[in-house]
């Protein structure tokens, strides 16, 4: 399974996007695979369509958290997660966002993985322990 989880991680970098089960190998051992990682919570599925919904710390639909590096575009789930993408890809880049408070958009630097502005705030609605109760709404 790792192999497989590595793979898909891989793609996702390299895709700017989740992978289809196709572009991985067999169809029905990827998904196979992808639903056992599921349920180790090593990634997220779409419930309908068995697709990759979450690879933390990538978001496969679109989000709030628009992270930028390398010439390239990635979601993250959450601000957590996109300081968890620069972190991951071990590169600077930059994160733009919203405040989910008043909708004021931000958008700052991570260089050498410090942020350039010391004025954020991170904040979770819901405690860490219950995160994976309904990790899509966390």
């Amino acid at each position: 399974m790792l192999s497989l989880r590595n793979r898909t991680y891989a793609a996702f970098v390299e895709l700017g996007r989740a992978p289809s089960a196709g572009e991985l190998g067999d169809e029905e051992r990827v998904r196979a695979g992808w639903r056992h990682l599921h349920e180790v919570h090593a990634l997220v599925l779409n419930p309908a369509t068995d697709e990759i919904r979450m690879a933390n710390p990538f978001s496969a639909v679109p989000t709030a958290y628009r992270v930028h590096a390398d010439g390239r575009w990635w979601y993250g789930n959450c601000a957590w997660d996109a300081f968890g993408i620069l972190s991951a890809l071990k590169v600077d880049g930059r994160i733009e966002s919203s405040c989910p408070d008043c909708g004021e958009l931000y958008s700052f630097d991570v260089v050498e993985q410090a942020i350039d502005d010391s004025k954020l705030l991170f904040h979770c609605l819901v405690p860490a322990a219950r995160w994976w109760d309904d990790i899509v709404f966390t």
